[in-house]
């Protein structure tokens, strides 16, 4: 389950990890002590119908949070012929302390999945901000028999980190979709694949590094 975010053209993370120490000649800094204020400013797709999407700010400001609870792609059995593959695209409005700027340092994703022997399944991200030319994803695949929690990590090199413009509302899009393979299973068998839970909702962090603006 080896995989990476491409993050406008930097690697973002996918699950828990702590975030590499940085080079004080980077520019980064710690926190700023002002919260930020992140709104979801649209939403669309399958995965995420209407209410089903909420957006959350870590009290130290090192994080943010994405929970979705009704996001499932599934085949076979009963399932919508439509079913094999959800998405959802989050645009966010994202409100920054005045002399500090952003970046998307790491991400965060967990889920379960129940394969069939034969089936297989995808989760696939992009991130990029508004007016950026640079958009890429990768696709991270799972193969069946699979009936556990999912989950993988990656880390943006500090060096690497693509940083919101200075002085300039930017939103922030989130692009993500899950797809589910029958393959050569069973015949009236199911798999699918989630990020949500019977236990409560499953949560996308996004782990923010910060830098201050230059004086204008």
């Amino acid at each position: 389950m080896a995989g990476g975010l491409l993050l406008g053209g930097a690697i973002a993370a996918l699950l828990t990890t702590a975030l590499p120490a940085h080079d004080p000649s980077s520019g980064i800094v710690d926190p700023p002590p002002d919260k930020i204020v992140i709104k979801i400013a649209t939403v669309n797709g399958s995965g995420c119908p209407k209410g089903t999407a909420a957006v959350a700010v870590s009290p130290d400001n090192t994080a943010f949070t994405v929970t979705y609870s009704d996001y499932l792609a599934q085949v076979g059995g009963n399932s919508d012929p439509t079913a094999f593959r959800k998405n959802c695209q989050l645009n966010l409005l994202v409100h920054v302390p005045q002399g500090f700027t952003y970046a998307i340092a790491s991400a965060d994703y967990r889920g379960f999945a129940s394969l069939q022997p034969g089936a297989s399944s995808t989760e696939k991200a992009s991130y990029y901000f508004q007016g950026s030319s640079s958009t890429a994803a990768i696709t991270h695949p799972f193969g069946g028999p699979y009936n556990d929690n999912w989950q993988s990590t990656d880390v943006t090199d500090w060096a690497q980190l693509v940083w919101a413009p200075c002085g300039v509302q930017r939103n922030f899009n989130i692009n993500t979709e899950l797809r589910v393979n029958a393959g050569t299973s069973a015949p009236g068998s199911t798999s699918f694949m989630t990020m949500d839970s019977t236990d409560g909702d499953i949560s996308t962090v996004y782990h923010l590094a910060w830098k201050e603006c230059p004086e204008s």
